[in-house]
């Protein structure tokens, strides 16, 4: 390990055409702690940690490492002085082993071959010592989303990182992967390594830190012991006001089912089978959740269900009608809506406007256009209802989409599939990557929807979420649908152990 006794970013200044990202920050890391950066979408907590990590430079400021100045060009350089980074999207190549992903990089020992054996026997030691067990000859294609984490992080440790840069770790990983997780990161501080815990989970954060920064419109508003902490006054200094953090669906009538799948099958991408005789129905009024490990059917469930891919076996019906060979603008039609889970990709065009995107499925249809001629009017009147609405932060509705945050292309996505009224409507990862002050909107506006006597199926890898908001939830393992439990009978630890093929 490369000591890295203090750390200290000072008056970090970092603009972007129109934003000032960072602000004068100052940060202090900590060797044998946890450190965990909160904020909202846009707040600044990335660009921060880039800078850190040499993937940006800064306008202003000055980064020091053990009392010395230093400038960080790349990332190279800062594995090179003790500073790692795990990314939320893994850097690792699927077909490598473990030991080839560890070893891509480095140094021969006897050029110009690297000896694999020696990376393995380093890669055992640092599993047995951190508790990350993975197994160093086994194909990383091969392995679980959490011990693909736990390479990331070997990879860290492997180039004698001793600060580690965790951006939102527990992301895509099931409750006991979590405790996994944070059995490491107790270790690895007790060992003297300094973490950097960014994460929008309050809990988590609560859990897992000595200490938290909070930045709010790119400067620090406050740092604070862990133990003087708690859930609403942290959400306080991240969005600037009181915010209530409990969402609690009121009863509802539920209706006849709505959206209803008897045997459902499909191929993925590669061809092989990603659902597997598929059967559920949702009632009007009813959320179900659909809970899984990542890549275990979720977005190919979704995809089918919006008539984006092709099913090879059962039938879809919505509101008695069958839907299994409509197009998607039949469904659309049908009284189908979709939040997708890759928003950039399939749910908006980032080069349109907000205006634009608002019309993308409603374009053909009048007030919006008359004999094939838009009126522009008629759409800037569109736009304006769903922004004032749906609460969208935008200088204005001519706006290119790609200069809003994550958390209000979400939101005007959700605006213009629930402004048409639909009979069922899928979300998948409705909150994936927005702050929480954007969540909690995000889940209001779904239990408003399910009052009116929407079938919602929500499509979430946040249990947190899923208990919240859903009245039963569905468990998917391998393509298939391993149990349907109500939410009085859900526990995160069931759950958890259904999803990992448990009973």
């Amino acid at each position: 390990m490369k000591a890295i006794t203090h750390l200290e970013m000072r008056g970090i200044v970092k603009r972007f055409p129109g934003v000032l990202a960072n602000d004068r920050v100052d940060l202090e890391i900590r060797p044998g702690e946890v450190q965990a950066l909160l904020g909202e979408n846009g707040a600044g907590k990335s660009t921060l940690m880039k800078i850190l990590y040499g993937m940006q430079q800064p306008d202003a400021g000055e980064i020091r490492i053990n009392g010395e100045t230093v400038r960080i060009d790349s990332p190279a350089e800062a594995i090179q002085r003790g500073i790692g980074m795990v990314h939320q999207h893994f850097m690792l190549v699927p077909s490598l082993t473990v030991a080839e992903n560890v070893a891509i990089g480095l140094k021969a020992s006897r050029p110009p071959i690297l000896n694999l054996n020696q990376v393995i026997s380093r890669i055992e030691e640092l599993s047995a010592r951190f508790g990350l067990k993975v197994d160093p000859r086994a194909a990383v294609w091969q392995l679980s989303v959490g011990e693909q984490q736990r390479v990331e992080i070997i990879k860290a440790l492997y180039r004698e990182a001793s600060v580690l840069i965790l951006d939102e770790p527990t992301a895509v990983l099931t409750p006991q992967e979590v405790e996994e997780l944070f059995k490491t990161l107790r270790r690895l501080c007790a060992s003297g390594y300094a973490l950097v815990f960014i994460s929008h989970k309050l809990n988590e954060v609560l859990n897992i830190s000595q200490r938290i920064t909070v930045l709010r419109d790119g400067r620090v508003v406050g740092t604070l012991p862990t133990t003087e902490a708690n859930r609403e006054g942290l959400v306080k200094l991240m969005v600037g006001r009181e915010m209530s953090l409990k969402v609690t669906p009121e009863p509802v009538t539920i209706g006849a089912p709505r959206l209803i799948l008897k045997e459902v099958s499909a191929l993925g991408d590669r061809k092989l089978p990603a659902l597997r005789e598929v059967s559920f129905e949702v009632r009007a009024g009813e959320i179900l959740g659909v809970a899984g490990v990542s890549g275990n059917g979720q977005r190919e469930l979704a995809e089918v269900i919006a008539g984006m891919r092709p099913l090879t076996a059962g039938t879809i019906s919505l509101d008695g009608s069958d839907i299994s060979r409509a197009s998607i603008a039949g469904r659309i039609e049908g009284g189908l809506s979709y939040i997708p889970e890759e928003r950039m990709r399939d749910g908006a065009i980032k080069s349109f406007t907000v205006a634009e995107n608002v019309i993308l499925q409603t374009h053909a249809e009048a007030p919006i256009s008359k004999r094939g001629v838009l009126n522009f009017r008629a759409i800037h009147e569109r736009a304006g209802e769903l922004i004032r609405a749906f609460k969208v932060k935008t200088p204005h509705d001519g706006t290119p989409l790609r200069s809003l945050s994550g958390g209000n292309i979400q939101k005007l996505i959700l605006a213009r599939e629930l402004s048409r009224t639909p009979k069922a409507l899928i979300a998948a990862q409705p909150t994936r990557g927005v702050d929480i002050g954007a969540t909690l909107y995000i889940h209001h506006r779904l239990l408003d929807q399910r009052a009116m006597g929407t079938a919602i199926l929500l499509i979430s890898e946040d249990l947190d979420e899923m208990l919240a908001l859903s009245d039963r939830i569905a468990v998917i393992y391998e393509g298939r649908i391993v149990r349907i439990l109500p939410r009085a009978e859900a526990t995160p630890e069931k759950l958890g152990l259904l999803m990992t093929g448990g009973s």
